[in-house]
């Protein structure tokens, strides 16, 4: 299929990365769906389908490098490009640390991380190639500072801001653009499909409800125009500024913060 519009592959894309398809193709974007949810997948493809073919699902699993190498790859060589690839899959999972198995650290690892990896390195070498592109790699407010009772879950996201701000000077003078995304309170299905270990999940996503939850259409829109002026980071809300002010300047009261969420965690915590 040849298409003169931008072509966008987002992984995650029938779950949390819905609202970004949506807000693509609504910019005239060709989107594939990318997703190891097929029924969920599907759907999302009939819905951005109605009035013309905007987009397309594929099966994915983001911890399988061959296959990520295989759709990446046949997607650019049937459209003879590929604009915007967004590593957006990803778990939660909520625990002390204590209490982590080794399988636990693997499964966070393994699609939070190696998935990115993949996507990046992939991707990374067929935009080189073709000569420009655009890699948006969701990480988290949790890479961006202290978040206890997830240390698992915030070692991906820390090393996912690593991985893309490190890459993003490397690929300026192949003309490729390289950004990564740190939203904090999303209303996206990512907290009632995350894993608690040893904790009451249904207290702990009640207390992030009381947060100030974005939605996930208005997040969609800030991505686009972050990635349209080619940030490094995109912040959705101001919180890299407010926790480097609470971390760096007022230690006490950013100690403060991290033990009350420890004692509200340890609240909710299984018996």
């Amino acid at each position: 299929m040849k298409t003169n519009n931008k072509v966008a592959v987002v992984t995650g894309g029938a779950s949390i990365g819905e609202a970004l398809c949506k807000e693509l193709v609504s910019q005239e974007v060709f989107v594939i769906i990318a997703d190891i949810n097929e029924k969920e997948g599907k759907e999302v493809e009939a819905s951005l389908n109605k009035s013309k073919v905007n987009s397309r699902f594929v099966l994915l699993n983001v911890t399988d490098y061959d296959q990520m190498n295989q759709i990446l790859t046949e997607i650019y060589e049937e459209f003879g490009h590929l604009d915007y690839l967004f590593n957006n899959a990803g778990i939660a999972m909520y625990g002390e640390l204590y209490d982590m198995s080794i399988q636990d650290w693997k499964e966070m690892i393994d699609v939070n991380l190696w998935g990115v990896i993949y996507g990046t390195q992939i991707g990374y070498n067929i935009m080189k190639k073709q000569g420009f592109g655009h890699i948006v790699n969701t990480a988290s407010a949790a890479g961006l500072g202290p978040s206890p009772v997830s240390a698992v879950y915030s070692t991906t996201k820390h090393a996912v801001v690593g991985l893309t701000t490190s890459l993003h000077y490397e690929a300026e003078d192949f003309g490729v653009s390289v950004s990564t995304l740190c939203p904090a309170f999303v209303d996206t299905p990512i907290f009632e499909k995350s894993k608690a270990v040893n904790i009451n999940k249904s207290l702990i996503i009640n207390q992030l409800k009381k947060q100030k939850v974005m939605s996930p259409e208005k997040l969609a829109k800030i991505v686009l125009k972050e990635v349209h002026k080619n940030k490094v980071i995109i912040y959705p809300i101001p919180m890299r500024k407010t926790m480097d002010i609470v971390f760096s300047l007022i230690p006490p009261a950013h100690h403060a913060l991290m033990k009350m969420v420890c004692k509200v965690s340890r609240q909710a915590r299984v018996s």
